[in-house]
C-alpha cells in the first residue's frame, strides 16, 4: 500500500454523509487529507470544518449564502469559491485524487459529471447520478479511466461481494430494505403519516429528504436504476427484500446459487472508509458487529401493493433512457411539497407514477436533455400538488 498521502475533495461536506467522511479522514493517521470542501448554503458549518480541517479551498454554492456570510475568520491561506462554477473547479483541480459526490439530489450531477470528466475517483453517494445521467456516466468513467466507487451502503456491499467471482457468474443481486417505520402499515394508516412519523426513522440517521425516501421506499427504488448502470445489470437482475435490522446490506447470489453478503451494524463510516482506501482495507471508526451477543435476521419479500414505488424502480430500469430522470425529479419535488405540508405522504408515489406515464419518452437522451426531462418532472410535480389540493 503506498504511503503517499491521498487528497480528497469533499462535495456536501456539511450533510450527514459529508460529517462522516471527515471523521474517517481524520482517523486516517495522515494517510488522507481533505483538501476542498463544499457546501451550499450552511456557511456556518463549512467555516467552522474549513478551521478544522485546513483545506485548500472551500466552495459555496449559494451566492446569497455566501454574501451573508463573515468570513473573517478563514484562514488566509483557504481560497474562497463561490458559485456551482466554483465546485466545479475543486474537483478539476490536479492535486485532487478522490471526489466524494455526497450533495443530496440531481444538484450533484454536474460535479459529479466533471470530476469523471477529470479523470478523478469519484466516491459516489448521490445517487442521482446514476439514476439521471445513466450510461452516460459510466460510459464517460470508461472513456476518461476514471472509477466510480459506490458509497451507498447497498451498492458498496454489492461492489464488495462482487469480488467473489466474476461478472458472467452473477446470477442476481439483492438489495435489502429497512422497510421504513411504515412497513406494515394499511393505505388508511398511510394517508395518515405525518411529517414528523416519516423522519423518524428506526435505524438510520440521515437528512430529511433521504429519509422520506427511505419511509416510501423510493430510495430502494433509485438504487435499483442506479444499481442498473453501476454494475451494468439488467433489471430483472435486481431483486430487493426487506430486512429491518438493517445488518446485512445487500447480497450477490451466483450461478451455482452461493450468495455472497456484507454484513455490518447501519454506520455509513464503513462505505465510506471502503470507497476511500479500496481496493485496500485498513482499522477504522465505523461500528464493528458483537458477535458475543445473540442476534436475529429477519428477511421478508416487499409488498409491492403497499410500496408501489418499488415496481416503478423495476419499470424505470427496464425502460431506461429519460424515465429515471422523470423518476428522481418528479420525486425530489414531491418529497419538497411533502414537507412543506402541500402533499399528503400517501401521494408521492402516485405523484411519481402519473408523471413518469405522461412524459415524452427519449431512450437515448444527451446530458441535457436528461436534466430537461428532470427539469419538465419537477414542474409537473407542482402542477398536480395543485390539482390535488
Amino acid at each position: 500500500m503506498s504511503d503517499r498521502t491521498t487528497n480528497v475533495a469533499v462535495l456536501g461536506s456539511t450533510g450527514s454523509i459529508g460529517r462522516s467522511t471527515l471523521e474517517v479522514i481524520a482517523a486516517s493517521n495522515g494517510s488522507m487529507r481533505a483538501v476542498a470542501l463544499s457546501a451550499y448554503a450552511n456557511t456556518e458549518l463549512l467555516l467552522e470544518q474549513a478551521r478544522s480541517v485546513g483545506p485548500r479551498a472551500i466552495a459555496v454554492t449559494d451566492p446569497a449564502a455566501a454574501e451573508r456570510q463573515d468570513w473573517t475568520a478563514l484562514p488566509k491561506d483557504i481560497e474562497l469559491l463561490v458559485g456551482a462554477e466554483g465546485v466545479l473547479r475543486l474537483v478539476a483541480d490536479q492535486g485532487v485524487d478522490i471526489v466524494v459526490s455526497a450533495i443530496v439530489g440531481s444538484a450533484g450531477l454536474r460535479s459529479t459529471w466533471a470530476a469523471l470528466e477529470a479523470g478523478k475517483t469519484v466516491a459516489l453517494a448521490n445517487k442521482e447520478s446514476l439514476v439521471v445521467g445513466g450510461p452516460l456516466m459510466t460510459q464517460l468513467a470508461r472513456r476518461k479511466n476514471a472509477k466510480i466507487i459506490p458509497v451507498d451502503s447497498e451498492h458498496s456491499a454489492v461492489f464488495q461481494a462482487l469480488q467473489a467471482g466474476r461478472r458472467e457468474e452473477v446470477r442476481r443481486v439483492v438489495l435489502t430494505a429497512s422497510g421504513g417505520p411504515f412497513r406494515t402499515f394499511t393505505p388508511e394508516q398511510l394517508a395518515q403519516v405525518t411529517v414528523a412519523d416519516a423522519l423518524a426513522h428506526p435505524t438510520w440517521a440521515m437528512g430529511p429528504k433521504i429519509t422520506v425516501d427511505s419511509a416510501t421506499l423510493m430510495n430502494k427504488a433509485l438504487e435499483i436504476i442506479e444499481a442498473r448502470w453501476l454494475f451494468d445489470l439488467r433489471a430483472d437482475q435486481i431483486s430487493v427484500v426487506i430486512h429491518p435490522q438493517s445488518i446485512v446490506h445487500s447480497m450477490v447470489e451466483y450461478m451455482d446459487g452461493s450468495v455472497i453478503a456484507q454484513l455490518s451494524p447501519p454506520d455509513m463510516k464503513l462505505p465510506i472508509q471502503y470507497a476511500l482506501t479500496w481496493p485496500h482495507r485498513r482499522e477504522g471508526v465505523a461500528a464493528k458487529l458483537d458477535w458475543g451477543r445473540a442476534m436475529e435476521l429477519r428477511f421478508e419479500p416487499p409488498d409491492f401493493e403497499r410500496f408501489d414505488a418499488l415496481r416503478l424502480g423495476l419499470e424505470a430500469a427496464a425502460a431506461g433512457g429519460t424515465a429515471g430522470a422523470v423518476i428522481n425529479g418528479a420525486n425530489e419535488a414531491a418529497v419538497a411539497e411533502f414537507l412543506d405540508g402541500r402533499l399528503g405522504f400517501h401521494q408521492i408515489v402516485p405523484a411519481c407514477r402519473s408523471v413518469l406515464q405522461n412524459h415524452n419518452f427519449n431512450p437515448n437522451p444527451s446530458l441535457e436533455q436528461a436534466l430537461e426531462a428532470d427539469g419538465w418532472a419537477r414542474q409537473e410535480v407542482l402542477r398536480w400538488s395543485m390539482q390535488s389540493v
